[in-house]
């Protein structure tokens, strides 16, 4: 009897762990793509000889390094993201609509006519739409000290 119960509360534990379904998916466009400024790499010159010799004669080299940040529009929010792989970005179509949800703390991003893969994206900053009016219903609402 006591294994009955014990099969009971485990079936209904995973029952319950395995309705809870991800976010739906929402609808956005992708206005443009731009490339900021996220750090700089740097290489140091050294040769065999210098370091057995011991002479401070090293070129140091700088390069700044550029991302693709793009804008995604939604219903109610403009987003700005950034890929989170830096090193194998991929190339979005600008003006194509895409998918997206936001699961814990990345954007995960499916465009529509690429091969329906979701790519994580990073979230730098969001402003609500001002020209949509239901966006600024629902800012109004949000907020009504104002």
């Amino acid at each position: 009897m006591q294994s009955r119960w014990m099969l009971c509360a485990l079936l209904g534990a995973a029952t319950a762990a395995y309705a809870h379904s991800p976010q739906p998916y929402q609808t956005g466009k992708l206005l443009q793509m731009n490339s900021v400024h996220c750090g700089t790499t740097q290489k140091d010159d050294h040769s065999a000889l210098s370091e057995i010799v011991g002479t401070d004669n090293t070129n140091t080299k700088t390069q700044d390094l550029l991302c693709q940040e793009y804008v995604l529009q939604a219903d109610a929010v403009i987003y700005h993201i950034r890929p989170r792989d830096q090193k194998h970005p991929e190339l979005l179509p600008v003006g194509g609509t895409a998918q997206f949800r936001i699961d814990k703390d990345k954007l995960l991003l499916r465009v529509d006519g690429l091969d329906g893969k979701d790519r994580p994206y990073v979230v730098v900053s969001m402003t609500p739409r001002t020209d949509n009016p239901l966006a600024a219903d629902a800012a109004a609402s949000a907020n009504p000290a104002q």
